[in-house]
C-alpha cells in the first residue's frame, strides 16, 4: 500500500529507537533515490550522503555523540522532576540512541560544499541559513521515504561538534563539511504516530506581521 504524502507528513515523528536489523539494499535505494529528487538552488545539489554501516566507525562515532549528548542534556538532567513529561520522554529515547548508535544498521551523514551555494544571505548580520534551503530538502525527502518505508529515523546535528573528527573517521574532503547525521532502521517501538505542532492559524501571517492569515480584508 503506498503511503498518503499528507499522512506520511502528519506522523513522521522522530525515531530514535532502532533495531539493528538489516535494511534490504532494495528499501534503501529507493530511499536514497528520493532523497536525489529533492530541489535544490540551480540544480546544482550541493551534498553528498555517506552511508556508514560499518561497525569500527559506527563505534567511534557513537562515543563522539555521546560525549555531545551528555552535554547537550545537563541542564535538562539537572531539572530532574521539573522537567516536562514530554521533555523526558525525548531525553530518554535520546539516551536509548546515544547508548546505541552503533547497532544503527546506516547511519547518513550528510555532507555540504558551501563553493556550490548561492549563499544570498551570507553578509547579513544574523546567522546564514540560505544556504540550507539546498541540502536540507534532500534530507526532508529522505526522513519521508523512510517514513514511506517503515523505517524509523531522526535528524541529528550535535555530531557537526566534532566535524573534524568525523571528517578524519570518514575521509571527507576539506571543502565539505557536514550538516546532519540521520540514523535510520526499523523501529523498536510504535514509531510512528500523531505528531503535536502549532496549527497553521498561529504560524501563518498574511500581508503583515502579526495580522492572521485569512483575516485581511479585499
Amino acid at each position: 500500500m503506498i503511503l498518503d504524502l499528507y499522512e506520511a507528513m502528519s506522523t513522521q515523528r522522530a525515531v530514535r529507537r532502532l533495531k539493528p536489523d538489516a535494511i534490504p539494499e532494495e528499501v534503501l535505494q529507493r530511499v536514497l533515490t528520493a532523497a536525489m529528487w529533492a530541489p535544490t538552488g540551480g540544480n546544482v545539489q550541493p551534498f553528498r550522503l555517506l552511508a556508514v554501516s560499518d561497525s569500527t566507525k559506527l563505534s567511534t562515532i557513537q562515543t563522539l555523540y555521546q560525549q555531545e549528548w551528555s552535554e547537550y542534556t545537563k541542564a535538562m538532567r539537572a531539572a530532574g522532576d521539573q522537567l516536562p513529561e514530554a521533555r523526558q520522554r525525548m531525553m530518554r529515547a535520546g539516551d536509548y540512541l546515544a547508548a546505541h548508535m552503533s547497532e544503527v544498521p546506516v547511519l547518513m551523514v550528510v555532507c555540504f560544499n558551501p563553493a556550490l551555494m548561492a549563499i544570498t544571505d551570507a553578509g547579513l548580520n544574523r546567522p546564514s541559513i540560505v544556504g540550507g534551503g539546498s541540502v536540507y530538502t534532500a534530507v526532508q525527502n529522505l526522513m519521508l521515504a523512510c517514513r514511506a518505508e517503515g523505517l524509523g529515523c531522526v535528524l541529528t546535528t550535535l555530531l557537526c561538534f566534532r566535524e573534524q573528527e568525523m571528517k578524519s573517521l570518514l575521509g571527507i574532503p576539506e571543502e565539505w563539511g557536514t550538516c546532519a547525521a540521520v540514523p535510520i532502521g526499523y523501529p523498536v517501538l510504535k514509531g510512528y504516530g500523531p505528531i503535536s505542532r502549532r496549527p497553521a492559524g498561529k504560524m501563518v501571517f498574511q500581508d503583515t506581521w502579526g495580522q492572521s492569515y485569512g483575516s485581511g480584508s479585499d
